[in-house]
C-alpha cells in the first residue's frame, strides 16, 4: 500500500487526479488531505463530492474512468455493397429514423445516408449519426451495426469510421494534451489498427511524425487557430478543422467497420482518453500503459487486437 501511495504522488498531475486515485485507493480523506493538500480537508471533500455524484466510488480507477462516459458524440461509417434506399428502409423499419441526402457537414438530427466519392466499390455510402450521447447512444449505436450486418454492409481500405466527440467543454489546454498525448501514443495505437490506418499510410489519416516539432508547437500555440495553421488540411488522425465547423474534436484513424465490438470500443477509448487528458499527460508509452485510464474490458479487448494483427 506505501508503495502505490508513493507512486500516485511522485506522478506530474494535478492535485485533483492524485486526491481521485488515492480515494480508489482506500483513504481516507482527512488522509489524503495531509499527504496532498497541506491538510486542506474542503479541496479534497470537493473531488470525493463530485465523484460520488458521477457514481465513480468504489471502483478501480481505471473503470471509475470508463463508468464516467456520458459524452455527446458522433460517429460516420463508410461502407458498401448496399442500396441506400434499402438500408434506409431497414433503417427506420427498426427505428431508427434516417434519410437519405445529398452529400453534405450538416449536423442533423436523424441518421443520414449520403455519398462519399472517397469510396471505391459498388454502391457506396456513408451513415452519419445525429447527436449521440452515453451509454444510449452506445446502444443505439449497437443496433445501427446490427443493421449494416443485416443489409449485407462491406469495408474494403477505402474505407474508415470517424468518431467526432462534443467539445464544447475541452478548453486550450486539454486540447494541447490530448494532441499530445494522441502523438506519444500513436505508435501503441497504430499496432491495433490495420496496416492501411498505420503511420502515414492513408493519405486521409496522417499522421503527427510529418510535423517537425510537432510537441513543441503543440505546447506553444496560443489558440486552436494556430494549431489549425500549421496542420495545414484536415486529413490527420485528429482533425484540426473539426471544431470550427463542428465544435467537435473529430478522431479519423480506425478503418471501416460495421462491428459493434470494434467502435464502441473505439469510442469508449477516446471518452477515456479525453477525460484523462484533461489534468494529465502520457508518462508510459507502451500497450500496458493505456491501463492508467481504461478498463479491464478495453485493455482485453486492445490486447487481442494487438496481437491479432501483429500475425497479418
Amino acid at each position: 500500500m506505501e508503495e502505490k501511495i508513493q507512486e500516485i504522488l511522485n506522478q506530474e498531475v494535478t492535485k485533483t487526479r492524485k486526491i481521485q486515485q488515492l480515494i480508489l485507493l482506500g483513504l481516507t480523506r482527512t488522509q489524503i488531505a495531509q499527504l496532498v493538500t497541506n491538510g486542506n480537508y474542503g479541496f479534497v471533500q470537493n473531488v470525493y463530492a463530485k465523484m460520488k455524484a458521477q457514481g465513480l466510488l468504489n471502483m478501480t480507477d481505471a473503470e471509475a474512468t470508463e463508468r464516467g462516459f456520458n459524452r455527446r458524440f458522433g460517429v460516420e461509417f463508410e461502407a458498401y455493397n448496399v442500396d441506400r434506399n434499402v438500408l434506409c428502409d431497414a433503417l427506420n423499419e427498426a427505428g431508427i429514423f434516417t434519410i437519405i441526402e445529398s452529400y453534405n457537414h450538416i449536423t442533423r438530427r436523424h441518421w443520414k445516408i449520403v455519398t462519399d466519392s472517397s469510396i471505391r466499390g459498388n454502391k457506396g455510402f456513408e451513415l452519419v449519426s445525429p447527436i449521440l450521447q452515453g451509454e444510449a447512444g452506445i446502444t443505439e449505436m449497437k443496433k445501427v451495426c446490427e443493421i449494416l450486418k443485416q443489409c449485407g454492409a462491406k469495408v474494403n481500405l477505402s474505407c474508415g469510421t470517424h468518431v467526432h466527440i462534443d467539445a464544447h467543454s475541452i478548453n486550450l489546454g486539454s486540447w494541447k494534451r490530448i494532441y499530445i498525448n494522441y502523438a506519444r501514443l500513436e505508435r501503441v495505437i497504430d499496432d491495433f489498427m490495420p496496416k492501411s490506418r498505420k503511420g502515414n499510410n492513408n493519405f486521409y489519416t496522417k499522421g503527427f511524425s510529418t510535423i517537425t516539432n510537432f510537441e513543441e508547437k503543440i505546447s506553444n500555440a496560443i489558440s486552436l487557430v494556430e494549431i489549425d495553421n500549421f496542420f495545414g488540411s484536415r486529413y490527420f488522425k485528429i482533425n484540426p478543422k473539426s471544431y470550427a465547423r463542428h465544435n467537435t474534436i473529430e478522431f479519423r484513424q480506425h478503418s471501416g467497420t460495421v462491428e459493434f465490438e470494434k467502435i464502441s470500443n473505439w469510442v469508449r477509448f477516446l471518452g477515456n482518453l479525453i477525460t484523462f487528458s484533461e489534468d494529465n499527460l502520457v508518462t508510459d508509452k507502451s500497450l500496458e500503459g493505456l491501463a492508467e485510464f481504461n478498463s479491464r474490458e478495453i485493455m482485453n479487448y486492445l490486447r487481442r487486437r494487438t496481437n491479432k494483427l501483429k500475425t497479418r
